[in-house]
């Protein structure tokens, strides 16, 4: 039985298409695309033809057509599922296809491609260690300005998708939340012929962004930097420990390790504070 092939292709340049996903379009039985029209645009960029059946698979009929990829792969068709662009499955159909191919025992496989989350965060500037994903910030302001709200203690690199028309309130609902000093980066068309790339605070940005901006966005934003507790506040939660049961070194070492402060000043404040 093949395995199901979860297809990247590429996000703006067809230069970025690999020879892996060249030969899996052109040797699929059925391939199901979130846009047909897309699919067939890209098969002419990269001069492909294909013998396959192309279906629409998208957010609106995905829950319907997912049975019936799944019982093709299990029937020895080769199928191959691809988004519009980048990782299917990554703020695109996919997830449904995967889960139901896995509940049925139907092998699901990759084929790597570009990804416009990894591609902003590599070119953002800003901490890559750890990160985490958003998908698309909500559309209603009140929800925007909930989400944001809920992320502005975040302290790893956050990623999100935005669309055109609403970038330049994104990014004011940003600085409402995180503060206008937190560095940030805006990456539009990605890849592309106008790949743009801006770096700076989420002030300058929303300044820059103001009149708003064209083209497909993805917004980078560091995360929130952690702030270190004072000495007399933490000479309190010793004492709190204390109360607790503790003996006095076990609680310094224990809130020190927590607030990452010195176990020595921390000893010292505590002797005093007696």
């Amino acid at each position: 039985m093949p395995p199901i092939l979860l297809a990247g292709t590429p996000i703006g340049s067809t230069e970025d298409a690999s020879p892996r996903l060249r030969r899996a379009l052109a040797e699929a039985d059925l391939i199901a695309a979130e846009d047909t029209r897309r699919l067939r645009a890209l098969l002419g960029r990269l001069e492909l033809r294909t013998g396959a059946r192309v279906i629409a698979y998208h957010e609106h009929n995905e829950q319907a057509r997912t049975p019936d990829l799944v019982d093709a792969a299990r029937r020895g068709q080769r199928v191959v599922m691809v988004s519009d662009a980048g990782m299917p499955g990554i703020s695109d159909p996919g997830f449904r296809l995967v889960e139901a191919a896995a509940a049925g025992g139907v092998p699901v496989s990759v084929v790597p491609g570009p990804s416009a989350v990894l591609t902003a965060l590599a070119v953002s500037g800003l901490p890559t260690d750890r990160f985490c994903f958003e998908g698309f910030a909500p559309r209603k302001p009140a929800a925007r300005r909930g989400a944001f709200a809920e992320l502005a203690t975040e302290r790893r690199t956050i990623v999100f998708f935005e669309s055109p028309h609403r970038i330049a309130a994104c990014l004011a609902d940003l600085v409402g939340a995180f503060g206008a000093d937190r560095r940030a980066a805006v990456c539009r068309e990605l890849t592309k012929t106008h790949e743009e790339v801006r770096r700076g605070t989420l002030a300058e940005l929303a300044d820059w962004a103001a009149d708003g901006l064209r083209g497909e966005i993805a917004v980078v934003v560091a995360g929130a930097t952690p702030t270190v507790p004072g000495l007399e506040e933490l000479v309190a939660r010793v004492r709190e420990r204390i109360a607790a049961g503790a003996r006095m070194r076990e609680a310094v070492d224990a809130v020190a390790a927590e607030a990452g402060a010195s176990r020595r000043e921390l000893y010292e404040a505590t002797l005093a504070d007696r």
